[in-house]
């Protein structure tokens, strides 16, 4: 028994060193040097982004910075704030998984005395947050669903069979306002559009695999919208596996290298997508972080969220895909 209990004990410490272990050496690093830990939930530009303008912010305010990614695991985000607050770090900038499950284990810290602000995510339910910074998710939607309505008047005679691949297991609030927006203003100028059901597919590799067995069952669809990052990437790659190009036409959200890349394409499959700014989502929250730790007035954006405006990239303007992408490669390099 007692053997078994020690092989236990290692196992676990085997588990828990590699965070833990980070998070004590920059705890601890450099005497008098406040630490902050700045976290997101995923590996794709989005986040790169968002991680950099965590970096910059808390590089600006003097802080050692921790980044951390809970790889869409609410079990590992927990484990992340408890290790930050038990190392004593001043405070978190993270990108939640849930306005329920996350939201109560961030309270527990800030009662603990962390700060914490949040990014990517409207909460109401979270008044010790010091500040908050997202995108209107419905309004991205609704952006990039005005430019496919124009698209089907113009190009497809008012009429279109649309498929949608979102993400409702991961953030359902979140993507029920993207589906729901984009939906509401196609219909608003196309009434006898056939939607099928949204497919869960958030991920570059499941998009290619989902949005290829909805061509192979639905040859006669006309548009996919990607309602992330790898639901838009995965859904151009599955059109053009699938010989579609110039017939089936993508729409999404979230702009990057790939999704400038495929609206210059002159296969014609990406044609519009909306992006949001998340290096200002991330910079914005952990400046207010460094001020509240600072001891400054935050009150103006206690228990709030700030919503950080999108910007369409469309085909249809190659001037406007040129202004982004500059912008773009002058935050990544930072």
């Amino acid at each position: 028994m007692k053997n078994k209990v020690f092989v236990m004990a290692i196992v676990l410490l085997i588990l828990t060193v590699p965070v833990s272990f980070v998070a004590a050496r920059g705890a601890q690093a450099g005497s008098g040097e406040k630490t902050v830990a700045g976290i997101v939930f995923q590996e794709d530009q989005f986040m790169k982004l968002l991680s950099l303008g965590y970096a910059d912010a808390a590089r600006e305010a003097g802080f050692r910075i921790l980044q951390a990614n809970t790889n869409n695991d609410q079990a590992r985000e927990a484990e992340l704030i408890n290790t930050y607050v038990d190392q004593k770090v001043a405070g978190i900038a993270i990108a939640p998984l849930s306005a329920d499950s996350s939201v109560a284990t961030l309270r527990r810290a800030s009662d603990a005395g962390v700060r914490i602000a949040v990014t990517n995510i409207n909460l109401s339910n979270a008044p010790f947050i010091v500040g908050g910074y997202t995108s209107d998710d419905k309004n991205l939607g609704s952006t990039v669903g005005a430019a496919a309505a124009e698209f089907i008047r113009t190009r497809l005679g008012g009429k279109a069979k649309i498929a949608i691949l979102a993400f409702y297991t991961l953030l359902p609030a979140q993507a029920a306002a993207r589906v729901d927006g984009f939906k509401e203003a196609i219909l608003k100028v196309n009434p006898d559009v056939q939607f099928l059901d949204p497919q869960e597919a958030w991920l570059q590799d499941v998009a290619v695999q989902k949005a290829g067995d909805l061509l192979t069952a639905n040859p006669d669809i006309d548009i996919i919208y990607g309602a992330n990052d790898g639901g838009t990437i995965g859904s151009v790659m599955a059109v053009k596996n699938a010989g579609r190009a110039g017939r089936t036409f993508v729409f999404g959200i979230d702009t990057g290298d790939q999704q400038i890349a495929m609206l210059r394409d002159s296969d014609n499959v990406l044609q519009a997508v909306t992006g949001q700014d998340p290096y200002s989502q991330g910079y914005n929250a952990m400046k207010v972080l460094a001020d509240a730790i600072n001891g400054r007035d935050v009150s103006g954006t206690q228990g709030k969220t700030v919503i950080v405006d999108g910007l369409l990239v469309s085909r249809s303007n190659p001037a406007g895909i040129d202004e982004f992408e500059k912008e773009l490669a002058a935050k990544l390099a930072r």
